[in-house]
């Protein structure tokens, strides 16, 4: 399957005039800039962009997968034989290549964790449907009492519950019992600590019930990181319904992980720098290369990395305006690791040349839906906006669909991928995601497709998130959308949220880059 990428504001951005992307203001521009329509893109001729290798990469990570205990974890085998995959092929295109050590806390579960109510009336929880271990969860196996901890049931119209985020909310604790605590206000690390200082023997930490779409829903199964090894009881996040049945008075439980962990395994990020364009001007594109120990991780996140990794091998050797900079992450799934090491380890002057950041995270859910970074949180969800410039870059990847006859949403930006150090340090940032464990609502299923009442993605941090959990038709849009943000920021004179490069004259390079996207 293939799809022609369009090049959106690429047709304005190589006239004589330089082109104000929405929102922005140029400096050294001789006449107006014309305004960027769906027209526009749709009569440019573009690049095609093959979704047969971006297929052939994730068959890549598949293999690598299968070959070391069906993941590719970060801290295993499988995630360097992942990183040497991609910086290999990216050395081979002319890429400068830095492979990026870091050491993190490595955690992983071992065999199939366990949560059952005892009393009254027996029941068994599923894992991964109705509860999953909080990463860096401490070991244990144990049966008690279920205590609960300053709960708002039913729950409160609007998240804000603070069960557990004082020490003073164990007042009374039985030691030995398991705590049973709400989502809300404060970590999660904070609650198992405090669980755990008040003598619990494990901690239930339940999702805090208000309902809403995809992140903004707290009902599903709650999928957390305690962010280090420093709990030594056994932590689950569960639905709000798991945890509303355990508040029942005279609740008795067992539950049980066995986690391994190590406080120094090392990893890595592989970060690749074009030799072409200003290097005062860089823009980047990043995905997360690591899955969870579960399982492979194609969908989550080898689509990602598939697609950016396809984009960055097509364009090298293409001279640019701006400088090009790919990012592959590691440790991702433990909590941003990768991306906050490298953003941390950047200079004031080095932050500065970063003019944007892309983000590419699952990007292919078998019952996607075409999310947008809400850049300039239009849809009012409540999450905010990004930094100045990131409306523009959703307005580029709204344009691109509409170029393609495909409807979009904006999606919030929860913190919840690597864009998250970027925008928190002001560097405009936007993006794509297809969905993950959120329920896909009528409305959506309406617009794009799929079924409504199910998980965009059902293999969501499972073994099962295989090549056959890949949605080709959203691969195939999104490649396309990927390749077009690259070209279109990759030659622009105008930066979002900055100002025009000097460069003078003419920059007829679209055939250029349309013969180094079509080899």
């Amino acid at each position: 399957m293939r799809v022609r990428a369009y090049q959106g504001l690429l047709a304005a951005i190589t006239t004589a005039s330089a082109v104000t992307l929405p929102g922005t203001q140029a400096t050294a521009v001789t006449s107006p800039a014309p305004e960027v329509t769906v027209a526009s893109v749709a009569s440019v001729g573009s690049p095609p962009v093959d979704v047969l290798s971006v297929k052939r990469h994730l068959e890549a990570f598949q293999r690598i997968a299968a070959a070391n205990g069906g993941t590719r974890a970060a801290g295993t085998r499988g995630y360097d034989e992942s990183a040497d995959y991609v910086a290999g092929r990216l050395r081979a295109a002319g890429y400068r290549v830095t492979e990026q050590e870091f050491e993190f806390p490595f955690f992983r579960v071992i065999g199939t964790p366990k949560l059952a109510r005892v009393s009254p009336g027996a029941r068994s929880y599923a894992p991964q449907t109705d509860f999953v271990p909080m990463a860096y969860s401490g070991s244990g196996n144990v049966t008690a009492a279920v205590q609960p901890v300053d709960l708002v049931l039913p729950p409160s119209a609007a998240p804000g519950s603070t069960s557990g985020c004082e020490a003073a909310d164990f007042a009374g604790f039985v030691r030995g019992n398991i705590a049973l605590v709400q989502r809300g206000t404060c970590g999660f690390r904070v609650k198992a600590e405090l669980a755990e200082a008040a003598g619990a023997s494990g901690v239930i930490i339940f999702n805090e019930g208000q309902a809403g779409e995809g992140a903004a829903d707290r009902r599903g199964p709650l999928n957390g990181s305690l962010g280090d090894t420093t709990t030594r009881v056994p932590v689950v996040g569960t639905t709000f319904a798991v945890g509303q049945e355990l508040a029942t008075p005279g609740s008795r439980a067992t539950l049980s992980v066995t986690a391994e962990g190590d406080p120094h395994r090392k990893t890595r990020n592989v970060i690749a720098e074009s030799p072409w364009g200003d290097s005062r001007r860089v823009v980047m594109l990043g995905s997360h290369l690591d899955s969870v120990p579960a399982g492979p991780g194609v969908n989550d996140n080898g689509s990602g990395s598939a697609a950016v990794l396809e984009t960055a091998l097509r364009a090298g050797g293409t001279p640019t305006r701006n400088r090009l900079r790919f990012a592959f992450w590691g440790a991702e799934e433990l909590g941003l690791l990768g991306s906050q090491h490298y953003v941390a380890a950047l200079s004031p002057g080095e932050r500065a040349r970063i003019r944007l950041y892309l983000n590419f995270d699952m990007i292919a859910s078998p019952n996607f839906v075409y999310g947008i970074y809400d850049g300039d949180d239009s849809d009012h969800t409540g999450a905010g906006a990004g930094p100045a410039g990131s409306g523009e870059i959703e307005k580029l990847f709204e344009t691109y669909y509409a170029s393609v006859g495909q409807p979009y949403k904006g999606t919030d930006f929860t913190g919840r991928s690597d864009y998250g150090p970027f925008i928190a340090v002001g560097i405009p940032a936007g993006g794509l995601f297809t969905g993950a464990e959120g329920i896909k609502t009528a409305e959506e299923a309406a617009t794009f497709g799929g079924e409504a009442g199910v998980a965009y993605d059902r293999c969501y941090h499972q073994a099962c998130d295989t090549l056959a959990n890949i949605d080709d038709r959203a691969l195939a849009v999104n490649s396309g959308a990927i390749a077009t943000a690259a070209a279109v920021y990759a030659r622009s004179p105008i930066l979002p949220g900055g100002t025009a490069s000097a460069a003078p004259g003419r920059m007829n390079v679209a055939p250029a880059w349309r013969d180094a996207v079509s080899r």
